[in-house]
């Protein structure tokens, strides 16, 4: 296929319908990206508003990409820059269908890219690609916890448990009544974390005390080391199923909640793999709040086509989780759920319920609520042992009461009609190089602000999933992978997302930005396809 030089590279394609426009972690992305297949797939750090940097900068001529860390805090946020040396980011520029690349230069405040001539150009950074013209680039994040917290590099840590006054201990019995979970929360330091036990209570029991019990640190940084010299308290938090009528489909409708809690004194702490974490507490019940909600299943199913014509309805989702010290700059930090509603597999039609969730938190604290619906393949593809289901998501998240204030459904429909190299991608098939052209029509519903590629390599070990993503403007409909990137004889698939969300600017500062709300997106994927 021959394809202009304009589109051969970022893909000049037809523009976007005019604007109409109604959002994981995903949970999308960071979190709002890939929250409905998040069991192997790559997750972003999250988001406010960014700065512009500092350090000089010729216009027409060289970028400069900072990466300052904000610290979120009830004292405030605190802004840390951060020695870029080292970083793998450099700059990509159209040159034909390959690209002149350009490395950068350690200066105060990050790294300083020159002789970029004025135009359009990819920042990669890792296996992420952003497409934009900016001559100042924000790769910073957002983070709870105080500026100077430390962290050990492990991701569990032994813990004794001495917890009394439970809710009556409930069993899994289905996918929407999983029973009891406990939690460990703190926003003074980056902590959340599921503990686990040793042997699981007695069902209706209303303690629980383990000395060989477990804690699963779940921030992406470590573990923190608790200082009770800077008052670091820890929340433990218990969350049950509770029944609340029934499904369209005819089940049972139930939703787990937080619903008691016991914020422990402070104390210090260092992990170690061996010492055990001390947690004594008695509980305490958590007021309920209700809300009510019509959740229109069936705007979400009715996209299964574009989404994949040949893929079948999965899980769907709604979960509240808190906003640690407000909204001021979205949704920060992952602190854990008030609520978790999980839906059988292809549940469809409405659901019009009062229902309720428990909050702990200050009252500073905001509620953000997450909707997800996902689709998937019909047929799983086998990578020796591991089993694969390529699949594509609508995301929905906003404050709880922004999203309940209406029916929930999708502001925004999938891309359409998928393709690579100008061929049906719905349908597996070994493709004709390693450089493909990938391409899609504009959503039915919604425009697209952004999308976003996401190239997916099915491995047969159970590491995370190789990921990579290319980020553009909504005018866009096609792109050609650079050179060198997809591995020889291997097996991969595609997602595309367009992005509706106001204020993401993955053009600009695509990590501050994306937690901002509401964020919406929707994604068509790809059938497996294998290089040669």
């Amino acid at each position: 296929m021959l394809v202009p030089t304009c589109a051969a590279w970022l893909g000049c394609g037809e523009a976007a319908p005019p604007y109409e426009e109604v959002n994981p972690p995903e949970f999308t992305r960071d979190p709002r990206e890939g929250a409905a297949d998040i069991s192997n797939e790559e997750m972003l750090p999250g988001c406010g508003e960014a700065d512009a940097g500092t350090g000089p900068v010729d216009a027409g001529t060289s970028v400069l990409v900072t990466a300052d860390t904000r610290f979120h805090s009830s004292a405030g946020v605190t802004v840390v820059p951060q020695n870029m040396a080292g970083r793998d980011v450099e700059i990509l520029i159209p040159n034909g269908v390959d690209f002149d690349r350009r490395t950068g230069t350690p200066v105060a405040g990050g790294l300083r890219f020159d002789n970029v001539p004025d135009g359009e150009y990819f920042l990669r950074s890792n296996r992420f690609f952003y497409l934009t013209r900016e001559r100042r680039f924000d790769l910073g994040v957002n983070r709870i916890g105080r500026p100077d917290a430390v962290y050990v590099p492990m991701t569990e840590t032994p813990a004794l448990a001495a917890l009394y006054n439970l809710a009556p201990w409930q069993y899994y019995t289905s996918t929407s009544q999983q029973g009891t979970a406990l939690q460990l929360i703190s926003a003074d330091v980056d902590l959340y974390s599921t503990l686990s036990y040793s042997m699981e209570p007695g069902e209706g029991d209303t303690s629980y005390v383990d000395p060989g019990a477990y804690a699963f640190i779940s921030t992406g940084y470590g573990a923190p080391v608790l200082d009770a010299s800077k008052n670091d308290r820890v929340y433990v938090n218990q969350l049950n199923s509770v029944v609340a009528g029934t499904l369209p489909s005819g089940g049972t409708l139930a939703y787990q909640t937080l619903l008691r809690s016991a914020r422990l004194p402070s104390f210090s702490f260092t992990p170690d793999g061996t010492t055990a974490m001390p947690l004594a507490a008695t509980l305490s019940p958590v007021t309920q709040t209700p809300f009510s909600l019509e959740w229109r299943l069936n705007e979400f199913t009715r996209w299964l086509p574009d989404s994949n014509p040949t893929g079948t309805l999965s899980s769907s989702t709604l979960s509240l989780v808190p906003a640690p010290f407000g909204y001021q700059s979205g949704w920060v930090g992952y602190q854990g759920e008030l609520f978790n509603l999980w839906l059988p597999r292809g549940e469809n039609g409405v659901i019009a319920s009062r229902l309720a969730y428990g909050n702990p938190y200050p009252s500073n604290w905001g509620v953000v609520g997450a909707v997800t619906y996902s689709f998937r393949s019909a047929a799983p593809v086998f990578m020796g042992s591991r089993v694969h289901y390529p699949s594509g998501n609508i995301f929905i998240t906003d404050r709880l009461d922004h999203l309940v204030a209406s029916p929930i459904q999708p502001p925004v429909s999938p891309p359409r009609e998928l393709r690579i190299d100008g061929v049906d991608a719905y349908v597996s098939r070994v493709v004709g190089s390693n450089q493909p052209v990938i391409s899609w029509r504009p959503p039915v519903l919604g425009t697209p602000r952004h999308y976003t590629v996401s190239v997916l390599q099915l491995i047969s070990t159970y590491a995370a999933t190789p990921t990579l993503r290319f980020y553009l403007p909504g005018d866009r409909t096609q792109v050609r992978l650079p050179p060198n990137l997809l591995q020889p004889g291997s097996t991969y698939y595609v997602r595309v997302a367009a992005d509706t969300s106001p204020y993401y600017e993955p053009s600009r500062a695509p990590y501050v930005t994306a937690e901002l709300l509401p964020a919406f997106s929707a994604d068509t994927f790809s059938a497996v396809f294998t290089t040669p």
